[in-house]
């Protein structure tokens, strides 16, 4: 990239000159060529956002970066999104969600995903067992291996993590 380039000439120059090889990166990691052109346009909105597009020295280093970044993103939902249909199945008709639950329940459980993914694991599979099935403290640490003390210290790590992150 020319560093004589005004800014909305340098993203021209970065979108014409990578987009077509971004595309088929993301298409060969994903193996669908509409999610990968659904994800090469949001790294490039990414891009649009950025400060200091100027500056950047290897492109596809970079663009490769992002658009793995929301790779796993995307990734990580449809793996939530399967769980969560998996589990609507097996319910029984009566008790299945309408189209409008199901989708707020869906975005809640991305939330909570988000929320909780800069936990370390022991923490956050604590979190879950104590507020998805119920578990005591003491069951806790026997399905984890460690000791009831250790259990409330990921207990509050955990909230003290959600609390942080729902302040921000």
């Amino acid at each position: 990239m020319s560093d004589a380039c005004a800014p909305t000439d340098s993203i021209a120059e970065l979108y014409r000159d990578h987009h077509g090889w971004l595309v088929g990166w993301l298409r060969r990691k994903l193996g669908c060529p509409h999610n990968a052109g659904d994800l090469a346009h949001d790294t490039f909105l990414r891009v649009l956002m950025s400060p200091g597009i100027d500056e950047i020295r290897e492109p596809r280093a970079w663009l490769t970066t992002v658009a793995h970044g929301l790779m796993v993103n995307h990734l990580r939902r449809k793996d939530l999104e399967r769980a969560y249909l998996d589990a609507l199945a097996a319910q029984p008709e009566p008790l299945s969600p309408s189209p409008e639950e199901r989708a707020l329940v869906l975005e809640t459980l991305v939330e909570i995903d988000a929320m909780l993914n800069g936990l370390p694991s022991k923490a956050r599979h604590a979190f879950l067992l104590s507020q998805l099935e119920g578990l005591t403290y003491a069951e806790i640490a026997g399905r984890l291996g460690v000791s009831v003390s250790m259990v409330k210290k990921y207990m509050m790590q955990a909230v003290t993590h959600c609390m942080r992150i729902a302040q921000a």
